[in-house]
């Protein structure tokens, strides 16, 4: 299905969609010998020894769970409850975050539940295409119990291509949003891009995400960061929604040579801090091997950095829930995984 004409849109020029500052010059970029490693030669640290623990869940666990609990199930797929319906960040439940069944990024642990035993989804929020966060064997399995998409421009073509029924598909463009029973989701800027094979780059959109709910006693206000690099949209979207009272932040697949569309933990930090979140939920690592970094490394700088900054991280088991309206900090669970692996290098606790 061909990709629909969004000339209206502000980001879309000459038949691609664009970020709001363009790649500066002289940015870092990997060259030959990075990809090199980064296929072929990659250390061994930057995947576990054994499979990650979970906590697992299943169908009697959900349908007793709170008002307003939140799991994480791997990478930056999360599910929330949400005025009494069950909402699905970014689903990727497949063994591999790749095109090919048989190669590309493998998993670190099994999800904590079964697809079949997820509860009917009152929705799904999808911030962009990517193979990590656009799994097409687990939106053609969610389809029949979701009752709505919300998605970036483009994306919602995809998933119409794939069968999801039009009618259950919303595509937005930035500061566009939708309101289902009584929340409000609104995609904001991200600085990255899109594509799924060699000709289709930055063909769909990208976005963040500001979930609201506002109606209740206790008004609540989540900011999911889909993927991207530091720029200064964080500020302009913490000035229009913010604070927030929990951010879902990229944390993971960073690298000098690629910046501009992942960030560093300390920039993790600073665009909490732009979008003046209370609570920091690290997402984007522990379940695929996308960087060379250790994969327990967003994990230890990001707690550091919050202890240096006074900020509250949150680092929950996946699988284990999480109370949106008091948070807790979970605990440092990696550490016995990379003790029993036997990890050359050691663990650090900040970067500046």
């Amino acid at each position: 299905m061909p990709i629909a004409d969004y000339a209206d849109s502000p980001q879309f020029a000459g038949g691609r969609f664009r970020n709001t500052h363009p790649r500066p010059a002289n940015s870092p970029a990997p060259d030959a010998r990075t990809l090199w490693n980064f296929f072929f030669n990659k250390p061994p640290d930057t995947e576990p020894g054994q499979a990650l623990p979970v906590l697992p869940l299943n169908a009697a666990a959900l349908e007793a769970a709170p008002e307003r609990s939140l799991y994480r199930l791997g990478h930056s797929t999360l599910l929330m409850k949400l005025r009494g319906g069950w909402w699905l960040t970014d689903p990727v439940f497949s063994e591999r975050a790749s095109p090919l069944p048989f190669a590309g990024p493998k998993r670190f642990h099994a999800p904590p539940i079964a697809l079949d035993e997820l509860p009917p989804l009152r929705g799904v929020l999808l911030s962009h295409d990517h193979y990590d966060h656009l799994d097409r064997a687990t939106i053609r399995a969610l389809a029949p119990k979701v009752g709505i998409f919300l998605c970036t421009l483009g994306v919602g073509d995809r998933l119409a291509a794939w069968g999801v029924p039009a009618d259950r598909i919303v595509q937005h463009d930035w500061w566009q949003g939708s309101e289902v029973d009584g929340l409000r989701f609104t995609a904001t800027p991200a600085q990255h891009f899109s594509g799924r094979g060699l000709r289709d780059g930055n063909r769909t959109l990208w976005a963040s995400w500001v979930i609201e709910d506002l109606q209740g006693e206790r008004p609540l206000r989540v900011f999911f960061s889909g993927d991207g690099g530091y720029f200064d949209g964080f500020a302009e979207i913490g000035r229009r929604f913010g604070p927030f009272d929990l951010t879902l932040m990229e944390t993971g697949a960073y690298d000098p040579h690629w910046p501009y569309v992942h960030m560093h933990p300390a920039q993790t930090i600073q665009a909490h801090q732009d979008l003046g979140g209370r609570w920091l939920l690290p997402i984007h690592n522990g379940t695929f091997n996308l960087a060379m970094h250790a994969w327990w490394d967003p994990f230890e700088q990001i707690l550091g950095l919050g202890r240096q900054h006074g900020i509250a991280i949150a680092t929950p088991m996946m699988g284990e829930r999480l109370d949106l309206d008091a948070p807790h900090a979970g605990t440092p669970w990696w550490r016995a995984c990379v003790q029993a692996g036997n990890a050359t290098q050691p663990m650090r606790h900040a970067q500046s």
